[in-house]
C-alpha cells in the first residue's frame, strides 16, 4: 500500500473514531437529562446545599451590630473543630457539628473557654426569595431544639418549610433564641 493510501486510510479510521466518540459523549449527556428529570419529579431528593465547613461568629459578628440575613450574631466568640450538613429541596435538614464551643479568647470569661453553654442548639436555615409584587426577599426557616453536650456536639435532624425559591441557601447553628454560633461558609 502506498504511504497515500495509508494514510489517508488511517485519517478516516481516525474521523471514524471521533465520530463514535462524539456519539459516545452525547449519550450521558442525555443520561444527565434524564437524571435532572427525574430529580425534579421528586424534588424531595434534589440536594440544594452540601458543606463540610461551617465558621464560628468572632470578631464583627459577634453580638446583634452586624446580622447576617437579619440573624444576630451570639454574644461571644465562638470557635468550631469540624461541621458537615445537607440540605434538600423538600426542607430535610441534616447538620452535625463537633467542638462548637466558646472560643479561647481574652473576651470570654476563663472559666467558659472551651466549652458550650447552651443545652440545645437550633438550625435556620436562610433563603433569598421573591416575595409578594415581585419584591426580593429573606426567608428564615429554623428547627426544633437538639440536644448538644458541653463539648458542644450536636446532630440536627429535621424539615423546614422552605420558600417556594430558595435562593442561596445559608445555614446557620444558634442558640434556642437565634443568636448564631456558626454558619456555613469557610
Amino acid at each position: 500500500m502506498s504511504k497515500i493510501k495509508w494514510l489517508l486510510a488511517m485519517a478516516g479510521a481516525a474521523a471514524l473514531v471521533s465520530a463514535v466518540s462524539v456519539q459516545a459523549l452525547a449519550a450521558p449527556a442525555g443520561a444527565v437529562s434524564a437524571r435532572t428529570t427525574a430529580v425534579s419529579t421528586r424534588p424531595d431528593r434534589a440536594t440544594i446545599l452540601e458543606f463540610d465547613t461551617m465558621t464560628p461568629v468572632t470578631g464583627p459578628y459577634v453580638g446583634a451590630t452586624n446580622p447576617i440575613r437579619g440573624v444576630p450574631g451570639g454574644g461571644l466568640p465562638w470557635m468550631i473543630k469540624a461541621a458537615t450538613g445537607s440540605l434538600k429541596s423538600g426542607g430535610h435538614l441534616r447538620v452535625t457539628v463537633r467542638g462548637l464551643v466558646l472560643a479561647d479568647l481574652p473576651s470570654v470569661p476563663a472559666a467558659d473557654r472551651g466549652i458550650n453553654p447552651v443545652a440545645d442548639f437550633r438550625a435556620i436555615v436562610s433563603c433569598q426569595s421573591i416575595g409578594a409584587g415581585d419584591t426580593a426577599t429573606i426567608t428564615n426557616v429554623s428547627t426544633a431544639e437538639f440536644p448538644a453536650s458541653t463539648a458542644g456536639n450536636s446532630d440536627i435532624d429535621a424539615t423546614v418549610s422552605l420558600p417556594q425559591l430558595c435562593i442561596a441557601p445559608i445555614v446557620f447553628v444558634t442558640s434556642p433564641t437565634g443568636s448564631w454560633f456558626a454558619t456555613t461558609g469557610g
